[in-house]
C-alpha cells in the first residue's frame, strides 16, 4: 500500500505536498465562506468557482503544449512563488474589506497561474517515481490530498472563527516555501526521465488531434467532464445542505475523511482498470440519489463518506489509465486536455447546480445530477464494451465530419478496415483492462488537489 514510499524523492515529494495540499484547502474555505458571507448566495459560490476554472478552460492546450517543450522545473519554481504572492494578497484584500470584483479577480488570477503550473507540475512529478510504482503513487497523492483537507478545512474552520479568514490566505502563502524547497533540493540523478515531444508534434493541435482520434482517451475525457460536472461539485451542494459555517466545516471533514478511505483502497490494489472506474462511478451516482432522499443534514453526512471514497477511486484511476494509455511526449498536454475538461466542468456544474438548489432545492437537485450520472456511466460502460477498433473508427469518423473533408484509402486519418472478428477483440480487450496493461508507453503523475 506504501510502497512508494521507498523512494526518497517521492518521500520529500509527498511531505512537501501535504503541506501545500493543507494550505491550499484552508484557502478553498476562506473564499467560499467570504463570497458566501459577504453575498448570502450559493450561486456566488458557483461563479466563484466559476472565475478559478475559467483560465484553465481557455488556455490548458497551450499550457500543456508548453510542459511538453520547455523545462518543468522553471516552470514550477516561477507558478509556485506567483501562487505565494497572490494569496497573500488576497489575504490582505480580505482583511481590508475590499470589494468583491477584487475577491472575483484574484481569484480568477490564481486560476491563470494554476493553468500553466498544473500540467509542469504534473509532469515533473511523474518522474518521481518508476513506472511500475506510478499507480500507488497517484493513490497515496489521493490519501494526501485528503489528509491535507481534513487537515486544511478543520483548521480553517477554527482560525476564521478566532481570528478571520484572511489568516488563512496568509498561511496558505507560506505554504508554497515547502514546495519551492523541494524543487530546488530534489535529487536530479534520481529522477525517472520522460521523453519530449517531437517537434514536429510538439503543437497543441496535435495534441487535441491526438485525443480526438483514440476512441479510448476520448471517451475517459468525456465521461470524466460529465461526472466533475455534476457529480463533484459538493463545494456548491454542501454549501446549500449547511445551515450555518459550523454545518459547512462538519460536512466538508466528513467528505475529507471518506476520501482518505478511498485513498487506501485505491493504494492497495495493484491494477487500476477501466471496469472499477465504471463501477466507482455507478456507485456514487447512486449514493448522490440517496443523499438527496435522506433527510437531514446528519443522515448526508453519513451518505457522503462512501460518496467520497467512491470519488477518490474515481478520480486515480482516471488519472492513471489517462496517462498510461497515452505517449510520453503527449504528457503535459494529456494533463491539460483532461485538465480543462475538468476545469470546463466546474465552470458549468458549479453555477448550474448554485442555480438549481436555488430553485428546486438541494435535495432535488442531488437527486436529478445523480440521476443523469447513473446514466451516462451505463452508456459509457456499453460503450466500453464495444470493441477498441470500432471505437477508434468512430473517433476517425466524427473528426472528418467536423473538418468536413473525406480522406482516401491509406490516409493516415482514415481507419482501416473493419476485418477482426469482433469477439476476439473483445476478448484481448478484456485481457487487457484486466491485467492492468497499457497500450502507448507513459505515466500519470501525482497531482496536488
Amino acid at each position: 500500500m506504501f510502497r512508494a514510499l521507498r523512494h526518497r524523492n517521492y518521500r520529500r515529494w509527498a511531505a512537501a505536498d501535504l503541506v501545500s495540499v493543507t494550505g491550499s484547502w484552508m484557502q478553498v474555505i476562506g473564499v467560499n465562506w467570504v463570497v458566501l458571507e459577504r453575498t448570502g448566495s450559493v450561486t456566488s459560490v458557483g461563479i466563484s468557482v466559476l472565475l478559478s476554472t475559467l483560465p484553465a478552460v481557455l488556455l490548458g492546450p497551450w499550457a500543456g503544449a508548453l510542459a511538453d517543450r520547455f523545462p518543468v522545473r522553471r516552470i514550477v519554481l516561477v507558478c509556485q512563488v506567483m501562487h505565494a504572492v497572490l494569496a497573500g494578497v488576497l489575504g490582505f484584500a480580505v482583511w481590508s474589506g475590499l470589494p468583491m470584483a477584487t475577491i472575483y479577480a484574484l481569484t480568477c488570477a490564481a486560476g491563470l497561474i494554476s493553468v500553466f503550473d498544473g500540467p509542469a507540475f504534473g509532469r515533473l512529478s511523474s518522474q518521481i517515481v518508476p513506472r511500475d510504482g506510478l499507480g500507488n503513487a497517484v493513490a497515496l497523492g489521493s490519501v494526501i490530498n485528503s489528509v491535507g483537507r481534513i487537515i486544511g478545512m478543520s483548521t480553517a474552520g477554527v482560525l476564521t472563527a478566532l481570528v478571520g479568514a484572511p489568516v488563512l490566505f496568509v498561511l496558505n502563502s507560506l505554504s508554497f516555501v515547502a514546495v519551492i524547497a523541494t524543487v530546488l533540493t530534489i535529487r536530479r540523478e534520481e529522477l525517472h526521465v520522460l521523453a519530449t515531444s517531437a517537434p514536429n508534434r510538439a503543437g497543441v493541435r496535435d495534441g487535441l488531434r491526438y485525443v480526438a482520434t483514440s476512441g479510448r482517451l476520448l471517451l475517459l475525457v468525456t465521461l470524466g467532464f460529465v461526472l466533475s460536472c455534476l457529480g463533484r461539485n459538493y463545494q456548491v451542494t454542501m454549501a446549500a445542505m449547511s445551515a450555518d459555517a459550523a454545518m459547512y466545516g462538519v460536512l466538508s471533514s466528513v467528505f475529507a475523511v471518506g476520501t482518505v478511505l478511498g485513498g487506501l483502497v485505491a493504494a492497495a490494489r495493484r491494477t487500476l482498470s477501466v471496469r472499477l472506474l465504471l463501477v466507482a462511478a455507478a456507485l456514487a451516482s447512486l449514493l448522490q440519489v440517496i443523499g438527496g432522499l435522506v433527510s437531514g443534514p446528519v443522515a448526508f453526512a453519513v451518505v457522503i463518506v462512501p460518496i467520497a471514497a467512491a470519488a477518490v477511486l474515481i478520480d486515480t484511476t482516471m488519472s492513471t489509465r489517462l496517462q498510461l494509455d497515452s505517449e510520453d511526449g503527449m504528457r503535459g498536454r494529456m494533463l491539460a486536455i483532461s485538465g480543462s475538461a475538468g476545469a470546463a466542468a466546474g465552470a458549468v456544474g458549479a453555477p448550474l447546480l448554485g442555480w438549481l438548489c436555488e430553485r428546486l432545492g438541494a435535495s432535488t437537485t442531488l437527486v436529478l445530477a445523480g440521476t443523469i450520472t447513473l446514466l451516462t456511466t451505463v452508456s459509457a460502460a456499453v460503450l466500453f464494451g464495444a470493441s477498441p477498433h470500432r471505437r477508434t473508427a468512430l473517433a476517425h469518423r466524427v473528426l472528418r465530419r467536423q473538418r468536413g473533408v473525406a480522406h482516401p484509402a491509406g490516409h493516415p486519418l482514415q481507419p482501416a478496415p473493419l476485418t477482426r472478428p469482433r469477439r476476439r477483440a473483445r476478448a484481448r480487450t478484456g485481457k487487457t483492462e484486466l491485467a492492468g496493461a497499457h497500450h502507448r508507453p507513459g505515466d500519470r503523475p501525482v497531482q496536488r488537489g
